[in-house]
């Protein structure tokens, strides 16, 4: 991502469609189990809120803190490259836990 403006936006459009899809499927499938898609639609709330919140994190050093400019740089980048990755692992793992349950509460095929 270029920049957090733009990370927050994707995060906002992918929760908005996966919640649009649970919703969608609650009112629109017939013997779809509404209490776990409801469940999935607060899940998805929790995880945009969880992950709006990590992307707002700063670096908590000053150049000061550092010997050298480049120092203080290679630190800070290293510093959200970690957060970043961890961030987008975790956002993969929960959004794949969310649709799992969406797939869940779709009714068994009738052969």
């Amino acid at each position: 991502m270029a920049n957090k403006r733009q990370l927050k936006k994707q995060i906002r459009y992918i929760c908005g469609d996966v919640a649009a899809e649970c919703a969608m499927a609650k009112h629109l499938i017939d013997g779809v189990d509404k209490d776990t898609l409801t469940g999935a639609l607060r899940h998805v709330a929790a995880l945009q809120e969880m992950s709006l919140a990590r992307v707002s994190t700063t670096f908590d050093k000053t150049p000061a803190d550092f010997s050298s400019k480049k120092e203080y740089n290679a630190a800070k980048h290293a510093f959200y490259t970690k957060a970043f990755t961890s961030l987008r692992e975790e956002f993969n793992k929960r959004l794949q836990e969310i649709v799992h349950e969406m797939n869940c509460a779709l009714p068994a095929k009738k052969a």
